[in-house]
């Protein structure tokens, strides 16, 4: 689902070092809980059903394992995966 990635461009500032991890953190779980149906920033990924899903799965992990899975390797500290998982698990 890529849907539960980062915008494009805030991804870019966090690779490219223009904002760290604490910002990039910060704004990443601010996106995840946006309101609209479409996310407009995105000219790739259009974002439909996001809060939805995000619902669905908070529940799913609740009974059963949920995998997350990134272009990010495995051990990277920083990847959004690790924030979704918080969310998923109700940490944040």
């Amino acid at each position: 689902m890529a849907n539960f990635g980062p915008s494009e461009k805030l991804l870019k500032d966090a690779q490219s070092g223009k904002i760290g991890w604490g910002d990039f953190s910060h704004r990443y779980r601010k996106e995840l809980f946006e309101g609209g149906t479409i996310d407009k920033r995105n000219k790739t990924i259009k974002n439909h059903g996001q809060k939805f899903t995000l619902r669905l799965l908070q529940k799913l992990a609740k009974r059963t394992t949920v995998t997350l899975m990134c272009h990010c390797a495995e051990d990277e500290p920083h990847c959004h995966r690790h924030l979704l998982r918080y969310v998923l698990e109700g940490k944040v």
